[in-house]
């Protein structure tokens, strides 16, 4: 029908050891067997890359935001000017750690699934990048509320 349409990638007929993200060509579909719940499994990683790709998203655009400085009321002042671009770039490098976290842990997943092993998502990597994203937007927020205070007029 369309020759443009890439060919899949049979998992089963590539070499053991060879990189299964990178198999050619590159923007061919990775075909599995489907035993036991092998497709149900193969979607939920899907959706947990996907949900990483989202809080980069978002953590990217926080960044800018940051890095911007919307101040729909007033002028900002010298200490909001002084925090918004390190604290862009904090969220922008956060933003960047969990696009690789996604990454690493959807490839991991893949080539588990390839050896048809068991595997988990969670791990230390992941509840570290987690607990350190949190934190930051916790900071971010407590900061935020301290500079507004202290710009806010006494009434």
């Amino acid at each position: 029908m369309n020759k443009y349409r890439p060919k899949p990638v049979l998992v089963n007929e590539l070499q053991p050891n060879s990189p299964l993200i990178l198999a050619s060509p590159f923007i061919s579909p990775l075909v599995f067997d489907n035993n036991a719940s092998d497709a149900r499994d193969h979607c939920a990683n899907e959706r947990n890359f996907l949900s990483w790709l989202r809080l980069s998203m978002y953590l990217c655009i926080v960044s800018i935001a940051i890095v911007i400085s919307f101040h729909f009321k007033h002028v900002p002042n010298e200490l909001e000017k002084k925090l918004s671009l390190p604290l862009g770039i904090c969220f922008w490098v956060l933003s960047l750690t969990c696009l690789f976290a996604g990454l690493g842990n959807y490839i991991k997943a893949i080539r588990m699934y390839s050896k048809k092993t068991a595997l988990v998502q969670s791990g230390p990597k992941t509840q570290f990048v987690m607990v350190i994203v949190a934190g930051s937007v916790v900071s971010a927020c407590v900061l935020f509320l301290v500079v507004h205070a202290k710009t806010k007029p006494d009434t």
